[in-house]
């Protein structure tokens, strides 16, 4: 049996660490720190069987060089980390972790490399790294709105029972602006409250699901008409006639909301 559990790091980054019962390898997804991984292994008797790179950004591989030479083990990612990635992957591949499959999908947008992977296991799994978050998604860095909504539309096609595992605590700040655009939202109220609980002792928030961010993420919702209508006058504009432009709207207003 597959179980998933965050290891802290920097400021608001989880490590995902992968783990089977039965055996004595775990998988690591987006090791910013190695020390974080290693000090874990070390102490629970570890030892790593492969990694998952979602992106580029330092915070998501800075410790991968270092997990690789000690571990000797596979690296998947983005083609272009040459010196990172043993194993390079895109849109359409699949990844055998343990007895589990995942399916690579490709979400440019936050940054051009980025991937995501998929398991149809029971109960579905998306690693999704800094595309969508627990109430938002990533900031578009390199790619742009077009390219983000599309990788938003991937992801909702998913089952609603889809566990998102990202890899930022960024939920209470996100549901502050989510509640400035809906704030009669009860789902998403509720949901606050709850995630507030855990930040107060310290738990994580994640992973949420699906279903609940076709609920409360307004980068899921930027369809919605007063939503999208909130939106544009937070941002002192004209509602949008197009789904790119409304989805353009949000984040261009979350991007401004302080």
């Amino acid at each position: 049996m597959m179980t998933i559990f965050p290891l802290p790091a920097f400021q608001d980054n989880y490590i995902w660490i992968i783990q089977d019962k039965d055996s004595s390898h775990v998988w690591v997804v987006d090791p910013g720190s190695a020390e974080v991984v290693l000090n874990y292994c070390n102490a629970h008797e570890k030892k790593i069987a492969g990694i998952l790179i979602t992106h580029h950004h330092k915070d998501h591989t800075g410790g991968v060089a270092e997990l690789k030479h000690h571990a000797k083990c596979t690296v998947y990612g983005p083609k272009h980390l040459k010196e990172l990635v043993t194993h390079p992957v895109s849109d359409g591949d699949t990844v055998s972790v343990f007895s589990q499959i995942f399916q690579v999908i490709a979400t440019p947008g936050h940054t051009l490399d980025h991937l995501c992977y998929f398991s149809e296991q029971n109960p579905p799994v998306l690693f999704s790294g800094d595309t969508l978050f627990k109430g938002g998604c990533g900031r578009i860095m390199e790619g742009n709105h077009k390219q983000m909504l599309e990788a938003m539309t991937k992801i909702s096609s998913l089952p609603d029972s889809t566990l998102i595992y990202c890899t930022h605590e960024y939920t209470l700040a996100n549901y502050r602006f989510a509640l400035s655009l809906e704030p009669k939202n009860n789902a998403l109220i509720e949901s606050n409250n709850a995630s507030q609980a855990q930040r107060s002792d310290n738990q994580p928030t994640l992973p949420s699901t699906l279903s609940l961010e076709k609920k409360t993420n307004p980068f899921l919702r930027s369809h919605n008409e007063a939503l999208k209508n909130q939106a544009a006058q937070q941002l002192n504009e004209n509602p949008a006639n197009n789904s790119i432009a409304s989805f353009s709207q949000v984040r261009r207003a979350k991007d401004s909301f302080s």
